[in-house]
């Protein structure tokens, strides 16, 4: 009640100007950071809560349970900056190679990969070892119908862009959707370059090209 209190204006008239008479302390003690597009209350909670995580994690073990302990790996894998400088792009390439290879980033994928290509088998996959939802979303929740129980449930999984307006509508969307196809195109051709294959940049936005258009078709 007191917070509540804290973040009132009650000097301004509620009937003239109700969000200042319900937010204006909010206003006067806060500033969006430079770093933020808003600041909530449920902001500051989440940067309190990063703050605690951190020292949690970075504490030494101490006969943790197990999920204390993948923790605490996960945590010291991704703050040792040097060993994933040294790997490069060796782990993306090992992805790759797991859910059939790429296309756009294979000489001969058409003869080499594809024969043994099954969708089903990459979409699994993909859903299992990386927890990424292509053209299907699959996962088991509560019944709706019977709370009791959990049933499997099949949906549309999210598109490569936020929503299916960047997609087809214009001005700032299309913008973004012209930055999506050119990061499409840079990261091939990263790839290629990694795997020392020949610079062939018209195949590339071809290739990209049809990525883009199957994700509209998708969105649509």
């Amino acid at each position: 009640a007191a917070r509540i209190i804290q973040n009132m204006d009650p000097t301004a008239d509620p009937c003239k100007d109700f969000y200042q008479y319900a937010c204006g302390g909010w206003l006067n003690r806060h500033v969006i950071p430079e770093t933020s597009s808003r600041y909530s209350i449920f902001d500051i909670l989440r940067d309190e809560l990063e703050i605690i995580l951190k020292g949690v994690l970075e504490t030494p073990d101490q006969g943790d349970r197990e999920a204390f302990r993948k923790a605490k790996i996960l945590y010291k894998s991704c703050m040792n900056e040097s060993l994933i400088e040294q790997r490069d792009s060796l782990p993306l390439l090992e992805a790759l190679i797991m859910v059939g290879d790429w296309p756009v980033a294979s000489a001969d994928w058409n003869k080499t990969k594809e024969p043994n290509w099954s969708m089903e088998e990459k979409l699994s996959i993909m859903n299992s070892r990386f927890n990424k939802r292509v053209l299907i979303d699959m996962f088991v929740w509560n019944d709706d119908r019977d709370s009791s129980r959990h049933i499997i449930y099949i949906d549309q999984p999210s598109l490569g862009m936020p929503s299916r307006d960047y997609y087809f509508n214009g001005g700032n969307y299309q913008r973004v959707r012209e930055a999506y196809l050119q990061f499409m195109i840079t990261i091939a051709k990263m790839i290629r370059e990694d795997k020392n294959m020949s610079k062939d940049d018209s195949f590339v936005q071809e290739e990209m090209a049809k990525v883009m258009e199957l994700e509209t078709e998708i969105a649509n």
